[in-house]
């Protein structure tokens, strides 16, 4: 069997390897001219993990990787904590897996390696495809300049904005959702030294929110506040100044204002989703990540549910024999629910956790600071016990 991805991003190269490691030739093929990922910090929960480590990358990542050992959840509008649950022994007991950060290029880089290193996976670069023909022995890739990339399935793992998705299920632009989230990195002896914590931490408040955890050994702070501010156009990775992003949160208390202060040369992304759709097939031709179901940032989720399809589809082409077009619908409907809940819940806690304020915030924090670790534990168990999501 041989496999054409359009997309070398996280999800697309985690694919190509798990298919690499049932023997399957990938030929990849990325728009851009030089491979990269574009971002900084990326969270990694148990259930990513699971599959690193079926890939056979799981140690190699964690030695790279900060261990955080907590989730600090804050008040920024009275610069209180509403509660602060552990990720130590009882987390990693529970799950089989920490959870860590790392930084996304890091990632990116040991997928690459990883997958050029198997002799399975061809990467092609400055290939831009427009669509795809099939018929019902082969299905072909199509270049914007007429180059064709047969294989005998073709895998949509090109993004938010993906061409795959826009033959299969032709719904129009994505969704945008209103929120504008500011990205900064800074080194680690600039980040005011009382919230220098081990930590992934949370300062929630009205219609914004503000993120920060170490990375890279904790020499550097990944700096991400987020404002509900009902931006109407999609922007992504736009220089801005200090002074925009002071403006945004402005109101809320000095303590993380001053956190936001210590940032420097941010950008802006406007965040954007779809729906969840029920059918991502068609034929040879299947979606996985964020061409399949784009996410709100908000479970943290986007590259690991990617990791996740990138596994599956690599289990049930396995065992499909020459019936690819039956596979892939299994395929499709082991991960439909699964993801689905992960746009539909990152949008709830985007309204209802992160960015409420007056009597609906007194309840999500009297709700929350209510909770002891097991039973964030358990509320998290659906998700970050990934293990039965990657089962036959």
């Amino acid at each position: 069997m041989h496999v054409v991805i359009v997309g070398a991003g996280i999800g697309g190269l985690a694919a190509a390897l798990a298919l690499a490691k049932t023997g399957t030739r990938t030929t990849v093929l990325e728009s851009s001219p030089k491979l990269g990922e574009i971002g900084a910090g990326i969270q990694l929960g148990p259930n990513a993990f699971h599959v690193l480590d079926q890939l056979g990358m799981g140690e190699y990542l964690l030695k790279g990787a900060v261990y955080v050992d907590s989730f600090r959840l804050m008040d920024s509008a009275t610069g209180r904590q509403i509660n602060r649950f552990s990720y130590g022994d009882d987390f990693r007991e529970r799950f089989g897996n920490p959870y860590v950060v790392v930084h996304r290029a890091d990632l990116h880089q040991s997928l690459i390696d990883a997958c050029q290193a198997s002799g399975l996976v061809d990467i092609k670069t400055a290939v831009r495809i427009k669509n795809f023909e099939q018929d019902v022995n082969a299905i072909r890739a199509v270049s914007v300049d007429g180059l064709t990339f047969e294989g005998d399935v073709l895998v949509g793992a090109d993004g938010l904005h993906s061409a795959i998705r826009a033959q299969i299920i032709n719904d129009g632009p994505p969704r945008v959702s209103g929120h504008t989230t500011f990205r900064s990195v800074i080194p680690t002896e600039q980040m005011p030294k009382e919230f220098q914590w081990n930590s992934m931490t949370i300062w929630v408040g009205p219609k914004t929110h503000v993120v920060h955890y170490p990375l890279k050994g904790a020499k550097v702070f990944n700096l991400v506040a987020t404002a509900h501010d009902d931006a109407d156009v999609a922007v992504t990775g736009v220089p801005v100044s200090d002074e925009t992003v002071a403006e945004k949160f402005a109101h809320l208390v000095p303590e993380v204002r001053r956190i936001i202060s210590s940032g420097q040369n941010w950008k802006k992304w406007v965040l954007c989703d779809r729906d969840p759709a029920e059918n991502w097939n068609d034929g040879r031709a299947t979606l996985l990540g964020d061409a399949a179901h784009p996410t709100l940032q908000y479970f943290a989720q986007g590259a690991c549910m990617a990791m996740e399809d990138g596994m599956c589809l690599a289990r049930v082409l396995g065992q499909a024999g020459s019936d690819v077009v039956n596979a892939l619908d299994r395929y499709r409907q082991e991960r439909l629910v699964r993801t689905a809940r992960v746009q539909l819940g990152s949008r709830l806690i985007g309204d209802h956790i992160f960015h409420p304020s007056g009597a609906h915030a007194l309840v999500r924090n009297a709700t929350l600071s209510a909770m002891d670790d097991r039973s964030f534990r358990e509320a998290l168990a659906w998700l970050y016990d990934g293990r039965q999501a990657l089962a036959a």
